[in-house]
This record gives C-alpha cells, structure tokens and sequence, in this order.
C-alpha cells in the first residue's frame, strides 16, 4: 500500500524526490520533497476553508503563491539554497492557492458550460 500510495504522490507532484531535500521519519524518506509536502498540506488544509471561502480573490491567490515563486526562482539564478522549513512553510502557501486557482477554473468551466447550453437549448424530448 505505501509503496503503490508513494509512486502515486511521486508522480502527481511530478517531484524529484532529492533526499537533501526531503524529510526522513524513523531513517525512511518522504515519498515527496518538503516543498511539495507542504504543498499537499496546503491543499488537504484548503479543502475545507474553501467551503468557508467559495471564492478567493485574484490578488490573494498570487500573494500566497509569490513565497513559493521567489523562493525557487533565487535559487534557480543564484547560489542560495532555501532549507526545509522555508520549502514546507513556501509549499504549504502555494498549496492553498492551488486549490483556489482550481476552483477558479472550476467556476469558470460551468460558467462557460452554462451559456453554452443556453445558447444551444436542447429539444426537450431528447432529454
């Protein structure tokens, strides 16, 4: 079960799994680096505050996803190495606006779904 659960998350978060940069419990590493389990974090804590929050501003969403962003970014063009906690905490924020940003899109898809059959009106009886 964990092995199959592990490649699952491997392959969701598309992460590279560096063990410089991952969490170890009881001498076994994470299946997933610490920024990407903070992301998981961020959206298993999303979830249930966006039935609270149906629909979070634009402006919030990218203020909770620049953390993650900038840090990555200077770490791509300079020699500074972020630690751990500043991967989790930086995930753990990008997480949370991922789920917003889907359910941006989410609310987007239906809105379009929604003219897109008005336009069409369906005959009723091949409803």
């Amino acid at each position: 079960m964990y092995n199959k659960l592990s490649k699952f998350l491997k392959i969701l978060f598309m992460c590279h799994c560096r063990a410089d940069r991952s969490f170890f419990y009881k001498g076994k590493q994470f299946p997933i680096c610490a920024r990407c389990t903070g992301e998981l974090i961020g959206m298993i804590f999303a979830i249930p505050v966006a039935f609270k929050i149906k629909n979070l501003r634009w402006v919030y969403i990218i203020l909770l996803s620049l953390p993650l962003i900038i840090d990555g970014f200077i770490q791509l063009i300079t020699k500074y190495e972020s630690n751990n906690f500043k991967r989790v905490v930086t995930g753990f924020l990008f997480g949370i606006a991922f789920i917003f940003i889907f359910l941006k899109f989410h609310y987007f898809a239906v809105e379009i779904a929604l003219k897109i059959v008005s336009i069409i009106k369906p005959d009723k009886a091949i409803l």
